[in-house]
């Protein structure tokens, strides 16, 4: 699979910048060439990794038009994401210690706003994977996607109340259930191909889907698109959005150019598209 990406931004003064674009490091082993994050014009880089283990680069961007662009190929299996349906839920008492974290509420997943929801609709639900699927099924055909009203500061409540959103508020409100369930779920960030999806294809950019842990591991669902997605390369995970922001800009700016790729290298027709 060839992923990159090219964002650009206008900016009116010297302005210190996290980016979050490279591919995590649980598919380093899958590298087939490296995507290395390359600035125009050329900044000097300072790596490091978050709590939540995810790969960041720390630069200070010039005034005027400055591009941040990855380009890497990855080897996929184009297997499906895994599928349990008998997997357990644990009980709280018996979670390990590392996934308390996700069973807390976050900046976009107010769990004390949706608690008494979440168990009035899944109370009867059988606890496990059943559980987390019937949470994706109930997300995926209440709330509309709409692309046109993305807005950076709906929650999952506002998603709920609004029904509406794009894949990170399905994602929000999808997590916010499972945690009100007492099952921990984290936010994931990163590609999805179409790779084997019916045309037309819509055109690239990053998705956002989450985990939850179940039967000891952690196991991926999307409830923005609700099915098992071949092609799916994470970039970051953490408690939500406000933890993974692809760019993080310290100062005033404008997105004045955002494009990804990610595609079968085969019928890609070219091996470098940066």
């Amino acid at each position: 699979m060839h992923i990159g990406c090219r964002i650009s931004h206008t900016l009116t003064q010297p302005t210190p910048m996290i980016a979050i674009l490279n591919a995590h490091y649980s598919r380093f082993g899958d590298l087939e060439r490296a995507d290395y994050l390359v600035t125009e014009p050329s900044v000097p880089l300072e790596s490091y990794r978050d709590g939540f283990g995810n790969w960041c680069t720390r630069l200070v961007a010039p005034a005027g038009e400055f591009t941040l662009t990855t380009d890497g190929i990855f080897r996929d299996a184009g297997l499906p994401d895994p599928f349990k349906p008998d997997a357990r839920q644990h009980a709280v008492q018996d979670l390990p210690f590392e996934t308390l974290v996700f069973l807390l509420g976050s900046r976009y997943c107010d769990t004390d706003l949706l608690s008494e929801r979440a168990w009035a609709l899944f109370e009867h639900t059988a606890p496990g994977w059943a559980r987390v699927q019937a949470i994706c099924d109930y997300v995926h055909a209440t709330i509309t996607f709409d692309y046109m009203r993305a807005d950076a500061t709906r929650t999952a409540a506002q998603t709920l109340a609004g029904g509406y959103g794009v894949c990170r508020d399905f994602t929000h409100l999808a997590i916010a259930f499972c945690r009100c369930m007492n099952i921990p779920a984290r936010y994931c960030t990163g590609y999805i191909s179409e790779i084997g999806e019916p045309l037309p294809h819509a055109d690239d950019d990053f998705a956002a889907w989450m985990e939850v842990f179940l039967d000891g591991q952690w196991w991926v669902f999307d409830p923005r698109n609700n099915t098992r997605r071949t092609g799916r390369i994470l970039v970051a995970r953490g408690r939500d959005a406000a933890d993974v922001p692809l760019t993080q800009i310290f100062g005033p700016g404008t997105l004045s150019g955002f494009e990804v790729w990610t595609r079968d290298v085969q019928s890609d027709g070219e091996d470098n598209r940066a």
